[in-house]
């Protein structure tokens, strides 16, 4: 895919190649090669067999690298599973306006929409719990920390503007009942911020790691748990949200961002991103095809 963004900018192997020349020169002889990605943030380069390089596509992913690198050490101590922990940063240059980053590779596949399996349903509860327990002393707001409230004229908009591509009269009546919800009883936790295909990676079925923690914060901790909607279908749905003790409220609430994020996904990549739109797609469907969409469902 070529440029996404209004104020983004387009990479080749060739760019990184000078990058890493000019700055990293021990790295700059390690084979550079895309990597196939439906991802809106960042591009991806493998270098070598051991290492990523990741390149913003926009001015916010470039915010996203300085994030990283600082919060990303401390949560991965916690975490059951990899993360990118970023081991350089790289500076603007040669025609290339933001940071950018190395990491390390790591193996595994982006799940299909939701095709996840029981055991990785408990395998995210796992990790969404664990993330949950870092201290959160000086944690900075998650990308996603706005009370669900907040984004309800932005949602409607979309609502009106998806109308005769999607069912948004049910749609809306589903983010009704979810700004009904009470909200969070207790202080903003850690969350990733976005647990969705392109950000974990699976073998064999498991958990194998979960990346790209641009979005990642303190907020209302039912913002992680769109992976419901995203990663599985009903089944273990209903696993995840039995393993994390959601209670009606949180499950309402992470219904509503589940839908609102879909909704806003679909509106903005129908042309430019065919997989993220058709990803928003499939959440919008499992939420409005749900036999009980109210904060009592599970």
């Amino acid at each position: 895919m070529g440029r996404m963004h209004a104020d983004g900018t387009t990479t080749d192997a060739a760019l990184v190649q000078r990058l890493l020349a000019a700055q990293f020169p021990a790295l700059a002889g390690l084979p550079v090669e895309r990597v196939g990605s439906h991802g809106t943030v960042n591009t991806i380069y493998r270098l070598g067999t051991d290492l990523v390089v990741r390149l913003p596509r926009a001015e916010g992913g470039s915010r996203d690298v300085v994030t990283e690198r600082r919060w990303l050490p401390r949560l991965a101590r916690g975490l059951p599973v990899p993360v990118p922990v970023p081991l350089a940063e790289g500076v603007p240059a040669e025609g290339y306006p933001w940071s950018w980053s190395v990491c390390r590779w790591i193996d595994g596949d982006n799940p299909a929409a939701g095709s996840g399996s029981a055991e990785l349903a408990g395998d995210i509860a796992e990790f969404v719990l664990a993330l949950r327990r870092v201290d959160s002393t000086d944690g900075p707001p998650a990308y996603r920390s706005e009370p669900l409230a907040a984004r309800d004229a932005e949602t409607r908009a979309v609502l009106a503007a998806l109308d005769g591509v999607i069912d948004t009269a049910t749609a809306a009546a589903v983010w009704s009942d979810a700004l009904r919800a009470p909200g969070p009883q207790g202080p903003p936790v850690w969350v990733h911020g976005d647990l969705q295909p392109g950000n974990v990676l699976v073998s064999g079925g498991r958990l194998g790691a979960v990346i790209d923690f641009g979005c990642m914060g303190l907020a209302d901790p039912a913002v992680d748990l769109i992976a419901g909607w995203y990663l599985l279908p009903a089944g273990p749905r209903r696993i995840l949200r039995t393993r994390v003790g959601a209670d009606p409220a949180m499950w309402a609430r992470a219904r509503g961002w589940a839908l609102s994020v879909a909704l806003m996904e679909l509106s903005s990549y129908r042309t430019s991103n065919p997989v993220m739109a058709g990803i928003a797609r499939h959440v919008i469907g499992e939420i409005l095809e749900e036999p009980e969409r109210s904060g009592s469902a599970g």
